[in-house]
């Protein structure tokens, strides 16, 4: 457990660290103060209110710090309303999902505390106890990857956000240490939400992050490392001069929130973009710094798209078009595009597009229009349970790496029974796909592979209409890496024969049916955490279907429909299409561990991350099995099972440190 001093709030400080460089000094005397360029009368008005809505913010604070506690309103209906909706920040809300499912008269689940321990992960980073929900700042530092996160230390829902803080030396095994930031300024009174980190030139650093103030104005604030020789990164010290930016002219004030990572224009200045919403219009502001004190707004946005709603924990980075390296999020040139993700406040879904990004302005376009940002064709990092994604840049392997929040789908009264919710998705290195130009892959860190155990090779060709059970003992932590093949015969077949329905066009995922629902070429694939009986299973699969242009077109999906007995559990199928290219075989990935399914397709073009609340499939009674539900094809499949390791995942004390630091 963290100790006590964890909590105890961080003293203002007179010294700003920021000062003590002349390269990073404030040339101004007014440091509160935004830049804004005076174009005539209207600008000057505009300025002036905001100069305005900015001294009313600081006189309403009353002079004095809050405590962090959360409102919760008695009244009954407040108890059916997302608190996302009510304070703009990402939550659970999934209790009124299943109720609306057909079983809102339905007594709830009778959860054991056998069953609720199993769902505990053992490989995937998450708090020891209570609520977790984004990712913040991670970096790389002094030989340790640090980790940042939004966290309640009072309760398993939401509610109290503070930052966690846990450092690793490889991604996977991780000491969590005291909690970083909490909510103990006016400025931050509801909240200290999510937020990123920027290195500086001469390799210090600096954190935004958004606060919500004890008038639940968001507002974006400044902190920095109190002492810079620590690797660990104990302390931190926020800026006396916070807020440094709030909501502009225009902008409602919950609806300003998450900054990027900052990176450099070709003038030598920082910028960073900001995540809001006009009307419908989800957008990205743009402003430029540079000392991270005063910012100058642009006139023009990074991007927008209409009707997208409130765009969060914004993403902006570069890829490179010819190497399959990461870039910090700096480099440009005629080899790199770039990405912008926005995670979809009114569908808790990160979507991202491929573009083009102009420093002259500060804005970016999408190569494809028709797949902006948002929009219902637009790409997703993951199709499943998967968001407010962060990337950031490590240096010390040349990599970029994904995390992502990855929260329940059973019922907040499970949650608060367990005593914990939520937890991060393995990271994953994101580049762009080299081979199609046009999406991003995505694939678990290499680290990841020192927790395989034991491991056992398979090949078998697998009858239409077929279930194999898999002879790997328990099944609960499980990686697979897997090859199917239809053969050409029968794909020629297939494709000639005009009886077979060309359903390519309509199918998907979601409405399929399940992958009961039997196709000429599919579903095929794993049944994951299932029991002896496949009462209980969830099928992880390929279905293959013929276009009326008479091509193939491959879908990877997830079905949690029979993923448990249990009735407060959200169950639905995900997935879409994945790209396969001439010559390719069908490949997948499965990562098991307890309570979450991360399924990576074609290299991880298409990925998707399940929860599932197996009551039967636990401990030694889950199983794995091959199935093949197509009509007309047999398959060949070969693939791998490791059994997976868990990871060292320790409380905070100075034995954990030195022992990860001599691995």
């Amino acid at each position: 457990m963290a100790s006590s001093d964890a909590l105890l709030p961080i003293s203002a400080r007179e010294e700003d660290p920021l000062v003590s460089d002349g390269s990073r000094s404030d040339p101004n005397a007014e440091t509160h103060r935004r830049k804004r360029p005076v174009k005539g009368l209207l600008a000057v008005s505009f300025g002036l209110l905001f100069i305005a809505f900015y001294v009313v913010l600081i006189a309403t604070h009353h002079g004095s710090s809050r405590s962090n506690d959360v409102k919760i309103e008695s009244d009954e209906t407040a108890t059916t309303t997302s608190r996302a909706r009510l304070a703009g920040v990402s939550e659970k809300s999934n209790d009124q999902l299943w109720k609306l499912s057909g079983e809102r008269n339905t007594v709830s689940f009778a959860w054991n505390n056998s069953v609720l321990s199993w769902q505990r992960t053992a490989f995937h980073f998450q708090p020891e106890q209570n609520w977790m929900n984004d990712p913040n700042g991670p970096l790389f530092y002094k030989g340790w990857y640090h980790f940042f996160y939004q966290y309640n230390p009072n309760a398993a829902v939401w509610g109290d956000i503070v930052w966690g803080h846990a450092v690793s030396k490889d991604l996977i095994h991780w000491v969590h240490l005291p909690i970083a930031m909490v909510a103990d300024q006016w400025y931050d009174a509801n909240g200290v939400w999510t937020g990123s980190a920027t290195f500086l030139d001469d390799g210090s650093l600096v954190m935004l992050y958004t606060g919500s103030t004890d008038k639940s104005v968001q507002v974006q604030n400044l902190a920095y490392p109190e002492d810079l020789n620590d690797p660990l990164l104990l302390k931190w010290v926020k800026y006396s001069g916070n807020p440094v930016l709030v909501p502009p002219p225009g902008i409602l004030p919950k609806d300003f929130r998450d900054p990027t990572t900052a990176w450099k224009t070709s003038d030598g200045k920082w910028r960073i973009t900001i995540g809001s919403k006009i009307n419908k219009t989800g957008i990205s502001l743009v402003y430029d710094t540079i000392d991270f004190k005063t910012y100058e707004k642009h006139d023009t946005l990074l991007h927008k798209v209409p009707n997208t709603g409130m765009w969060e924990c914004v993403d902006f980075y570069p890829v490179s078009k010819t190497a399959i390296n990461g870039l910090d999020t700096s480099v440009n040139g005629p080899n790199v595009k770039h990405i912008v993700k926005a995670s979809m406040d009114d569908t808790r879904f990160d979507h991202y597009a491929v573009g083009t990004y102009f420093d002259s302005n500060g804005t970016w376009i999408p190569d494809d229009p028709t797949i902006d940002v948002g929009m219902s064709a637009s790409l997703r990092y993951d199709y499943g349970k998967f968001y407010a994604s962060k990337t950031f840049y490590d240096q010390n392997k040349g990599r970029r790496i994904l995390w992502s929040w990855i929260g329940e789908s059973d019922s907040e009264a499970a949650d608060v029974q367990k005593g914990w919710s939520s937890l991060q998705g393995i990271p994953r290195t994101v580049v762009l796909d080299t081979k199609t130009g046009k999406n991003l892959v995505q694939w678990p860190v290499e680290e990841i592979k020192s927790l395989r155990l034991s491991s056992k090779q398979f090949d078998m060709e697998v009858g239409p209409g077929s279930v194999v059970p898999v002879d790997v003992n328990t099944a609960t932590q499980l990686d697979i890496e897997a090859e199917f093949e239809i053969k050409k015969e029968t794909l020629d077949k297939i494709l000639g024969d005009s009886s077979v329905v060309a359903e390519a066009e309509e199918f998907s995922c979601q409405k399929s049916g399940g992958s009961t629902v039997r196709g000429a070429l599919g579903p095929f694939g794993f049944s994951v955490l299932a029991d002896k009986s496949l009462s209980e299973q969830t099928p992880v699969y390929f279905y293959v279907a013929k276009g009326k242009d008479s091509k193939l077109k491959a879908f990877f999906c997830t079905d949690t429909s029979r993923s448990t007995f249990a009735n407060d559990v959200v169950k639905p199928i995900y997935g879409s299409s994945v790209p396969v290219l001439e010559g390719e075989k069908l490949t997948m990935r499965i990562l098991v561990d307890h309570s979450i399914v991360e399924g990576f397709a074609q290299g991880g073009r298409t990925c998707i991350t399940s929860r599932v609340y197996p009551t039967k499939a636990i401990y030694g009674a889950a199983k794995l099995f091959v199935f093949n539900n197509a009509i007309d094809a047999t398959v060949t499949a070969s693939f791998k099972v490791w059994q997976m390791n868990s990871a060292f995942i320790h409380p905070y004390f100075e034995e954990a440190v030195r022992a990860l630091s001599s691995t």
